[in-house]
């Protein structure tokens, strides 16, 4: 199935999802690889807020390339997930709805993704050109410091995505390979 979706999300929003489903994401998206999740878990250690309002949000695991003169962003393809296993429960738990990458999730991410009615969303690999096209406009809202990796706003319309883990514990990722084999015994 295909669904569109515009963020923030609610768990209602998210419910009817299934792992091998389409989305079509427009709205606001943050962007944040590990070193911005280091900083944010640092924030919260100390009882501070964090750069966004974490509820219903997206979080896009993208490091851009400098755009080109008329362009919004440049390439703008997902980095490897897995690197932000550790501190993705925590943000889970406060309320962000949605993580967008690549590559296979732990145990807990997994875990804390059923249990907050969340999902992982896989974005192209490779295909950052594809990814930025669907780039609005993009604002950086803090720590300028880490270069591509500093937390940015991004206002998304239609960007394509696959959904990997599901609110209900599906996994495409298991199911996918399974389907498959299963396909090629007759």
């Amino acid at each position: 199935m295909q669904y569109k979706l515009t963020t923030p999300v609610t768990r209602e929003d998210l419910a009817p999802l299934r792992a091998g489903d389409t989305v079509l994401l427009s709205g606001v998206v943050y962007t944040a690889r590990d070193a911005a999740h280091k900083r944010m878990m640092e924030l919260l250690d100390k009882g501070e807020s964090l750069p966004f309002p974490v509820v219903g949000s997206a979080l896009y695991y993208v490091g851009p390339t400098p755009e080109r003169p008329g362009e919004v962003i440049g390439s703008a393809g997902p980095t490897t997930s897995g690197r932000m296993d550790a501190y993705s429960p925590r943000l889970l738990d406060l309320g962000q709805a949605v993580m967008i990458g690549k590559g296979a999730r732990n145990q807990a991410v997994k875990d804390a993704v059923v249990r907050n009615g969340a999902v992982y969303l896989a974005a192209l690999g490779g295909a950052g050109a594809l990814m930025a096209a669907s780039v609005q406009k993009l604002e950086v809202i803090c720590w300028e410091d880490l270069g591509c990796e500093a937390v940015c706003r991004l206002e998304v319309e239609d960007m394509p995505l696959t959904v990997i883990l599901d609110p209900h514990g599906g996994d495409l990722y298991q199911s996918g390979p399974a389907a498959y084999l299963n396909s090629q015994k007759g």
